[in-house]
């Protein structure tokens, strides 16, 4: 995968098994930065979570919630969303989530900005695009913004094309994993 182009996971909602191996490997392997996202989750848990997870690769990690636990862990920045959508007191990098166009007017601000849904929703059935469509060469106003909502790898070239950054996959990393 170019250096231009950023991959990003983002973890499923609720914790699965080999979970933390998984990311490991995934970080590894080339992922730019996992999202550890556990809407539900305490600090405890999200604290387990960190520690499960090599120490080397704690830089490349961004967390959703918690984010006194950045500088704890030397993590590497927090993602402003609905639920959490205060920066830090302290200095780290940032992102930000995003549902619109119109949203994106803040992306100079933060290192990158999640754009979603793009696609049919993978892991939220019945999520899809709201109305927009970013397919169109030059439709993406920023520089720093990360295609999300139902993407594959398969699905990088579009959205090179249509000007995104990356991508940040989330159904089709993690579905597998997923008791039925």
């Amino acid at each position: 995968m170019a250096a231009d182009f950023l991959e990003i996971v983002i973890t499923w909602p609720d914790p699965l098994p080999g979970e933390a191996e998984h990311i490991c490997r995934l970080l590894d392997g080339g992922t730019h930065f996992v999202h550890l996202r556990r809407p539900d989750a305490g600090e405890e848990e999200m604290r387990r979570l960190i520690e499960s997870i090599r120490k080397d690769l704690h830089p490349r990690l961004i967390l959703h919630s918690h984010f006194r636990l950045i500088e704890e862990y030397g993590l590497g920045g927090a993602h402003l969303n609905g639920r959490w959508p205060d920066a830090p007191k302290f200095h780290t990098e940032l992102s930000h989530s995003c549902h619109s166009l119109a949203e994106l007017a803040c992306a100079p601000r933060f290192r990158y900005v999640t754009l979603s849904p793009v696609f049919p929703s993978i892991s939220k059935p019945g999520y899809g695009p709201k109305g927009f469509s970013p397919f169109l060469k030059g439709k993406i106003p920023a520089l720093n913004v990360i295609a999300l909502g139902g993407v594959t790898p398969e699905r990088y070239p579009e959205l090179r094309q249509a000007g995104f950054a990356g991508a940040a996959r989330l159904g089709d990393v993690w579905k597998p994993f997923v008791k039925k």
